[in-house]
């Protein structure tokens, strides 16, 4: 594989940007070596300014349900694009985008759109707490929902202990009122609520973790946060800004049959472009302003060109969709699980459709604890030999793998033969 362009660029880049990337992970940090600078993108596959080309399958860490460039999303916004790409006014497809919305969404009566997942996710935090007249919130160790200094936490060291900062430049005051509980744990989380009650306003929770790998929920876990909330008063909120129109048509409150109070979107609903979504019943959301005295703003929130591509994007999903989606994931999963025990490799494969997760355990992966003691030397030179095969894996042990509707039976083929050469490799 060449390389020479794209170290030529982070060479570079490393002297005009932070690390040489605009986000962490692009930085190849967690598996070592240069990151890769994509030049195209189509379909199922990425070409990096060296001219190699690869099967994606980090799909911009999760839009790219129906592959790179696709069609109609483009035509959507090519066309939205001549008549103007910002107002900083009302326009009909923030209607239509938000009617449509609505009616996919259960639990989402009325929507408030943002930027980013990160601006989702401070909207339906604040809005809790407004709702609730209370401060604390409980989130989960190894959960991402984006940068805000209270979420950039991590877990104390003793039980119902609150969080110490996980950045420089988050003083410990601003996350006095988050609590941690580990993935899975409803007994630990019982404990908290149970000293908490009385100022906790919410528990925030992606209901299928996807930034530590992919985790599944186990069974009752979901419902009994929802339970907790009950008896507590706190409102439930589910981070779907990576679940959310990936994992099935209604996210994963509809896979599971569960009305969170609170629901953040982000990833897919843009169609590639930057968006962010938040919604809930009525009667809370209508305490967001101008309607309510809870603020928030955005210049560019509702543009027409991020509404025109979301609305093309999920036009294009059902259950047949879904169906089909679901089946090449199984598929991969499968596999890599035959393919690593003929290897004499240690494999977890955690997945739900359209995502994925290879830990290198032989343990069942339930929680953060579970991959941080797995074996992660293995997974980075996993990485760099499916690399060398041209499969591109994101860059870390802790993030997902997604499957788009443009993986087809060639690629699939492929992912498992390279997978076969790097499991016997790995020996």
């Amino acid at each position: 594989m060449k390389n020479k362009n794209s170290k030529k660029l982070f060479e570079k880049a490393q002297r005009l940007l932070p690390g040489g990337v605009n986000s962490p992970v692009r930085a190849f940090r967690a598996v070592g070596g240069n990151p890769l600078f994509i030049e195209k993108a189509w379909g199922a596959y990425l070409s990096d300014v060296d001219k190699n080309t690869y099967i994606d399958y980090v799909g911009s860490w999760g839009p790219m349900i129906l592959g790179h460039a696709n069609p109609k999303v483009d035509e959507a916004i090519r066309d939205t694009a001549q008549k103007g790409t910002s107002f900083g006014a009302p326009c009909q497809l923030e209607v239509q985008m938000a009617e449509y919305f609505c009616q996919r969404i259960p639990s989402c009566e009325k929507v408030r759109f943002v930027n980013s997942g990160t601006e989702a996710v401070m909207g339906a935090v604040r809005l809790a707490r407004a709702y609730t007249k209370r401060n604390k919130i409980i989130k989960f160790a190894g959960a991402y929902h984006g940068h805000a200094d209270y979420l950039l936490v991590k877990s104390g060291s003793g039980a119902m202990t609150l969080s110490q900062p996980d950045s420089l430049g988050v003083p410990k005051e601003f996350v006095q009122h988050t609590l941690v509980a580990p993935y899975n744990d409803l007994p630990y989380v019982e404990k908290l609520v149970k000293k908490h009650h009385k100022d906790l306003a919410a528990i925030i929770v992606e209901p299928i973790a996807g930034n530590m790998g992919v985790i599944l929920p186990e069974k009752g876990f979901l419902r009994g946060l929802k339970k907790l909330c009950r008896q507590s008063g706190a409102l439930l909120i589910f981070d779907e800004v990576m679940t959310g129109f990936r994992v099935h048509e209604k996210g994963v409150q509809g896979l599971f049959n569960i009305k969170p109070d609170l629901s953040t979107f982000g990833k897919i609903i843009g169609g590639g472009l930057p968006v962010g979504a938040y919604g809930g019943a009525k009667k809370i959301m209508n305490l967001v302003s101008p309607q309510g005295a809870t603020y928030q703003a955005g210049t560019l929130s509702g543009n027409p060109i991020a509404m025109a591509a979301g609305l093309a994007a999920l036009k294009q999903l059902n259950a047949k969709v879904y169906a089909s989606l679901n089946k090449k994931t199984e598929r991969l999963a499968q596999g890599f699980r035959e393919i690593a025990k003929k290897a004499g490799v240690a494999i977890q494969v955690n997945v739900v459709c359209g995502m994925f997760s290879v830990f290198f355990t032989d343990k069942q992966v339930k929680q953060l604890k579970d991959v941080q003691n797995s074996r992660l030397d293995l997974f980075n030179k996993f990485f760099h030999l499916m690399l060398e095969h041209g499969i591109y894996l994101p860059p870390s042990p802790y993030e997902a793998c997604f499957v788009s509707t443009k993986h087809g039976e060639n690629e699939i083929a492929k992912t498992l033969r390279a997978a076969k050469d790097s499991f016997f490799s790995l020996k």
